[in-house]
């Protein structure tokens, strides 16, 4: 039987896809109407605090929501006039007069459209982002010094060095109508977290905006009131071509376009953050994004609208609120052009103090103590502090360069940096540490402290370094020839990613980590029969990594205290420090063809192993690990026999190869997940073995008394994962380190 849902139509927008009537209805439609209610009195706050007419703010919201939001590749981003572009805005308006600006507008649309197409999106990510919140708190800060005058019965000042400079003259001529009202808004703003939810989902700045308007009508004394001329039709005005300053008004235009652009693309990837359960056909497209905000900005400057971009704190009220589809965003911009015209006067009645309170705390909320504290820790405050410094007292445009600059110079700096130290560790014995990346640039500290080296010293050079130019390198060859010819000893720990071998044969280049795992992991390279591999590998471990290791050799030298008695296969593809992430010391580890426990003490060898890790050692548990390919597997479950001693070893598994054809749970499960036969067999013969090693009174008194526990794997050479084998099947290993134990009953 359909459903009332399954029978209404659908209907279809622009890179929506398609969604029921009924949820555009129960969820697109309320939302709409809460970010409806908060982008009003922002929207005009907004209008005031940059000069332009009232009306201006509004146009701009319609567009934003009904155009951005139809030809964007955002579903629920929401665009309007937003705080971000109030300094820019002001200035051009100072400057060029508010027709003029709307031209601006129209320029900053066009080369949005222009970033868009040259799929450049992306690229705007990778701005700083110390400098993005930089610039945003040093707009808070603007917007708070302004407003805190027209707070005060005053008028909004054109610097932030006059505005400081005033404030003293205005907290004197301090209007009280004005100042109740905005202390009033402010006070609704802070303290709206602590309403009861019920009351909270009313938002907070419409609530704010309305107490001010009645109380204005109610007070003794008299307060400013927003002008707005007639309807918001008799506002449209066309746009005025500038006289002159060419290049100031493509500085200006470029300015509003690269910060609407870079705050509408940091606003997406939010958005699309707080919806990760979505199909990737939900994701923002950026590029398209981007088409869609300048068309808006052109159609908004060509009406007499401010610039626009799209608002994180609008959006993501959007997405909690459950809009679904860009019906809601473009609903919000319909519902407030329906007020506009329908009710221009309840818009005259709303107080200039009111909307000064709500963009100081707007401005306040850009400052995020989170930014600054971040920026403290990674070494940042610099780039932060200076930039909100010159944004604040010059302007946006030259805040965000020396913002840019800073940030690059530090980056510069970083990646160049190298830390070179000579040091005495014993008599006649010196260390030589070089970290980081090593070029031309080290020089002279490389000179200074290989000085302090004193001839014949035995010296060990640890190099850790991602990168080494050929000047560097030779620096420290020649001083290697010198002090050799001087009686002097020098040795290599090279711990980087880049080795003094390998400088000379092409160009420098940064070391990879994964050329690193090769060296230490990584099977040996065939050089040719007059090579030993084993002779030439102890080399490269002496080279590379005896100095990682030789600190934790130095705590077991008298001793060993291993963690657990680990039992695999002789197979040369195993390597179970690797496989188990551990290090010397946490293994006692025994090993033969098949991974097998032979029963009823029949194996000398493994009856001492048992003996000496549970009685003396005391290890906490013991592991048995199978493996994919196994040969010993192969030749058993092939039922293969090759007249050796072989065949008698591998009739210790023969209660595996009846377990397993009599369709043993671990087969089973293992046969479900795709594993081959041979492989199925090695999961049932580790399982067996568990069972074996229970039954065995050393192994069984350590898990009665001392709490052993018993644990099975597998490695899966090809996909060099390790599973869990227990009595009763198979388990992948969670990446949290999940424990993995077998208990046979």
């Amino acid at each position: 039987m359909s459903t009332v849902t399954e029978q209404l139509p659908r209907t279809s927008l622009p890179g929506t896809g398609k969604w029921h009537s009924a949820d555009l209805i129960r969820r697109d439609l309320p939302a709409s109407v809460v970010v409806f209610l908060v982008s009003l009195p922002l929207s005009i706050g907004i209008a005031v605090a940059v000069g332009a007419p009232v009306a201006a703010g509004l146009i701009a919201v319609i567009v934003g929501g009904v155009v951005a939001g139809a030809l964007g590749g955002s579903s629920l981003q929401v665009s309007g006039p937003t705080a971000s572009l109030t300094v820019i805005v002001a200035e051009s308006i100072n400057q060029f007069g508010w027709a003029a600006t709307c031209f601006i507008t129209v320029l900053a649309g066009m080369l949005q459209i222009l970033f868009g197409l040259s799929k450049i999106a992306r690229g705007a990510l990778a701005i700083a982002p110390v400098v993005v919140h930089a610039m945003l708190a040093g707009i808070g800060v603007v917007i708070g010094l302004q407003q805190i005058h027209v707070l005060l019965g005053g008028d909004s000042l054109s610097s932030s060095w006059e505005s400081i400079a005033g404030l003293p003259h205005q907290l004197r001529v301090a209007h009280v109508g004005d100042l109740t009202l905005g202390v009033v808004v402010i006070a609704i703003l802070i303290g709206w977290r602590h309403v009861p939810a019920a009351i909270k989902r009313v938002p907070a700045p419409l609530v704010a905006v309305l107490v001010a308007t009645l109380l204005a009508m109610v007070l003794p004394t008299r307060v400013e009131h927003i002008v707005l001329d007639g309807s918001l039709l008799d506002e449209i005005r066309l746009p005025q071509v500038p006289h002159g300053g060419w290049a100031t008004v493509a500085l200006t235009a470029m300015t509003i376009a690269l910060i609407a652009s870079v705050e509408t693309l940091l606003s997406a990837v939010a958005v699309d953050r707080m919806r990760p359960g979505q199909s990737s056909g939900r994701k923002s497209d950026l590029d398209r994004e981007l088409i869609g905000q300048g068309t808006a900005n052109m159609v908004s400057g060509m009406i007499g609208g401010l610039p626009i971009a799209a608002v994180i704190v609008r959006s993501i009220t959007n997405v909690k609120a459950g809009a679904q589809t860009k019906a809601s965003t473009m609903m919000h911009g319909l519902w407030i052009l329906l007020f506009s015209v329908a009710l221009v006067g309840v818009v005259r009645q709303i107080p200039k103090a009111a909307l000064a309170g709500l963009l100081i705390v707007v401005g306040i909320q850009l400052i995020k103590l989170a930014h600054v504290r971040r920026a403290r820790r990674t070494g940042d405050l610099v780039v932060y502090a200076a930039t909100i410094i010159v944004v604040v007292f010059w302007n946006l445009l030259l805040g965000m360069l020396v913002g840019l600059a800073l940030a690059f110079a530090l980056l510069l700096w970083r990646v160049v940096k190298v830390s070179v130290v000579s040091e005495a560790i014993e008599p006649g014995r010196w260390r030589v540490s070089v970290d980081g990346t090593f070029t031309f640039l080290a020089l002279p500290k490389l000179s200074a402290e290989l000085a302090k080296v004193p001839a014949g010293a035995a010296v060990t050079v640890e190099m850790t370094v991602d990168f080494l130019d050929h000047a560097a390198h030779d620096a420290i060859q020649e001083w290697v020839n010198e002090h050799r010819l001087a009686g002097g000893t020098v040795d290599f720990v090279e711990m980087g990613t880049v080795r003094m071998a390998g400088t000379g044969d092409g160009p420098p280049a940064r070391g990879h980590s994964r050329h690193m795992l090769n060296e230490v992991l990584g099977p040996w390279r065939r050089t040719g029969a007059d090579v030993d591999p084993i002779v030439a590998g102890v080399a490269a471990y002496h080279r590379s990594h005896a100095h990682v290791v030789r600190p934790h050799l130095g705590v077991l030298r008298d001793s060993q205290e291993p963690d657990s008695l680990f039992v695999t296969c002789a197979d040369s593809r195993i390597v179970p420090n690797v496989i188990t992430n551990s290090g010397p010391g946490d293994l006692f580890t025994v090993r033969n063809v098949g991974n097998l426990i032979p029963t009823d003490g029949q194996d000398s060898s493994m009856e001492a192993a048992l003996i000496y890790a549970l009685d003396k050692l005391d290890v906490r548990s013991v592991v048995v690990c199978g493996h994919s390919g196994c040969g010993a597997m192969e030749a058993l479950h092939s039922e293969a026999v090759t007249g050796s001693n072989l065949d008698h070893w591998l009739a210790h598994a023969q209660p595996s190869l009846l377990r397993y054809r009599l369709g043993h749970p671990v087969a089973l499960a293992a046969a479900a997940a795709g594993y081959r036969p041979v492989d199925q067999l090695g999961m049932v013969n580790v399982a067996v073995q568990l069972e074996t090693l229970y039954a065995h009174p050393v192994v069984r008194r350590g898990v009665i008394e001392r709490g052993v526990v018993l644990s099975g794997l597998f490695f899966d050479i090809s996909t060099a994962r390790v599973v869990e084998v227990t009595v009763d099947g198979i388990a992948e290993i969670d990446d949290v380190g999940r424990p993995v134990a077998a208990q046979p009953a």
